[in-house]
């Protein structure tokens, strides 16, 4: 007897299972990242601890970031008769046109540079010049990248540089997210190492990483309550 071959079209429920996967990878990834600088903080476990803990905590927003991706580049499409479809389930795909996918991309390509930073700070008994060059600069383009995604993803959202569009939820994702990119950025500027081998500012280094993870963290929350498009 003839058999029907499987649908590789993605259903709504494929969506929302993505959607759920991005979402518990940034509350778990922001909940470990926020944990890291507490225990730094409080001198608890010691720095290559800390790191591990960093460590795991960017495989989860390495996951959540390429979770994004899937997302973006498998959203329903517009017909030009008005209708909605969707296509084939893809594992990967180049939209520059697609204001959702660069946000996504642009985030995902900064958790695998905060990878090698965190794979850095692994090495330990660096000087002050190697702790900049391979944990501190790699730790601001992750920094700069999560700004500029966070920027493209309000523009997408809500259709200008500057509109404010509080009142639906997918807005506020996306804020909150970014308001913890800010925070990543000021404590990523706080850590630079001087000669004498101190950071600029410790404490700043650490609660900037700590407020701005619980950011993500919270926004990974509200991306749970968030349905994904779909046709």
């Amino acid at each position: 007897m003839p058999t029907t071959a499987p649908d590789p079209t993605p259903g709504p429920s494929t969506a929302r299972r993505t959607n759920a996967i991005a979402a518990a990878a940034f509350v778990v990834g922001g909940s470990l990242f926020a944990i890291g600088p507490a225990l730094a903080q409080a001198d608890v476990g010691g720095p290559r601890f800390v790191a591990i803990v960093y460590m795991v905590g960017g495989v989860f927003f390495s996951t959540g970031g390429y979770s994004s991706v899937l997302l973006a580049i498998n959203a329903p499409h517009r017909r030009r008769d008005g209708t909605w479809a969707r296509g084939p389930w893809r594992w990967w795909a180049r939209e520059p046109g697609n204001l959702d996918y660069l946000a996504a991309a642009v985030l995902f390509s900064g958790t695998l540079v905060f990878a090698v930073n965190l794979v850095d700070s692994l090495l330990g008994h660096l000087t002050p010049t190697q702790e900049d060059r391979l944990v501190w600069s790699p730790n601001i383009i992750g920094c700069c990248l999560f700004l500029i995604s966070g920027q493209l993803a309000m523009v997408d959202i809500s259709g200008s540089w500057w509109r404010i569009r509080a009142e639906g939820l997918g807005w506020w994702v996306v804020f909150v997210n970014q308001v913890g990119s800010v925070l990543f950025m000021v404590a990523a500027v706080a850590s630079f190492v001087r000669a004498d081998g101190d950071m600029i500012a410790v404490a700043i280094a650490n609660w900037g990483t700590l407020a701005g993870a619980l950011c993500f963290a919270v926004g990974g929350v509200m991306q749970f309550f968030e349905s994904p498009v779909e046709a």
